[in-house]
């Protein structure tokens, strides 16, 4: 049944790559109405104009936002929606209730209402987003590259003698250029198809390399435009910025502090107490990519920088371990790389800047 006019009313989705599956309730939690539409510009224009009949639309819950869901998102937010990220229903609801797209679509508008749901959406329409598809493709081109290599030095151990001793005691590049420029003509049987096979995988594996070339230079540029200065970051390079504001988003205001991004990357240790035993563990959880990224940069520091150096040989000496000490120094690059990310944080302080 219609709710009134000037009534607030929420939607939820559950999206899929074909069809989305919508469901609109009141503030009351009163389901109005569920219905499909396809994954097009029309279908999104019609989900959209069928939910705001129902009443006044201005929250949804919308499920996968960073895969199935993004165009539907950045739709949403173009027309004024507040779009949040809704995870998969608990394992106990869902065993209540059973499991169909019509009520995943209306328990994601009811995680918005009761504010289990409270993650902003990424926006994915600016240079982060470009970060992300450069570095899906970089990783391709690098699996790629690896596996072409690997072959053209299995067919070079199976081949002719002659034709191995030639190419024996040879850097990398010298050895690709040099079986890039192998001539089979005057060869026949396996010997000629050895030489255009090493020729094939040499030249592949350059077009590989000039394509990883041109994506680095435009993952730095990308960073460049989304924060400037993060390169200059002792430690930080290309790939970890990358990783970091991938994790962060094109809209990473959504991260009220600095323990919100530490969460997001996995550098928060998560409580595990329980009667008189109180304890922390590791946090294994948040972006693995970006938590690798600070180990990175956390390695790099403790190899190139004094005051890193001093920090671990301060901490060694109150008894501490260097993983213990590498956790703790992630935790302080988190923070400084947040304040950097989102430039409207407090400035960091003489402690902070200690790693």
């Amino acid at each position: 049944m219609p709710a009134d006019a000037g009534e607030e009313v929420l939607l939820g989705v559950d999206t899929h790559k074909d069809v989305h599956v919508a469901a609109v309730i009141t503030t009351l939690g009163a389901l109005l109405d569920g219905r499909s539409f396809p994954t097009t510009l029309d279908g999104y224009r019609q989900l959209l104009d069928w939910a705001q009949s129902f009443g006044v639309l201005r929250r949804a819950g919308v499920e996968c936002t960073g895969s199935y869901g993004a165009a539907l998102a950045r739709h949403l937010r173009a027309e004024g929606i507040e779009v949040t990220e809704v995870n998969q229903p608990d394992k106990a609801a869902r065993r209540r209730r059973g499991k169909t797209d019509a009520i995943d679509a209306e328990a994601a508008a009811h995680a918005v209402l009761s504010g289990r749901a409270t993650a902003e959406a990424k926006t994915s329409d600016g240079p982060v987003e470009m970060l992300r598809l450069f570095k899906l493709a970089k990783a391709s081109a690098i699996k790629s590259r690896t596996q072409a290599i690997n072959q053209l030095k299995s067919v070079l151990v199976s081949a002719d003698a002659a034709l191995r001793e030639s190419l024996a005691g040879l850097s990398n590049p010298h050895l690709f250029r040099r079986c890039a420029e192998l001539d089979a003509q005057h060869a026949t049987g396996p010997a000629a198809a050895a030489r255009h096979t090493l020729r094939l995988l040499a030249r592949r594996i350059r077009h590989l390399t000039d394509e990883i070339d041109d994506l680095n230079k435009r993952i730095a540029e990308a960073v460049e435009v989304s924060t400037p200065g993060l390169l200059d970051v002792h430690g930080v390079g290309p790939d970890s910025a990358a990783a970091l504001l991938i994790a962060a988003g094109d809209n990473p205001e959504r991260l009220v502090s600095e323990a919100s991004f530490a969460a997001l990357c996995g550098t928060s240790p998560v409580e595990a107490s329980s009667g008189k035993t109180q304890r922390r563990r590791l946090n294994r959880g948040g972006d693995r990519q970006a938590n690798a990224a600070l180990y990175r940069i956390v390695l790099s520091r403790l190899r190139w920088d004094g005051r890193s150096q001093d920090y671990l040989r301060r901490r060694l000496a109150e008894g501490k371990t260097r993983r213990e000490i590498i956790r703790c120094l992630k935790r302080y690059v988190a923070r400084e790389i947040y304040r950097l990310v989102v430039p409207a944080s407090t400035p960091l302080t003489q402690t902070d800047s200690a790693a």
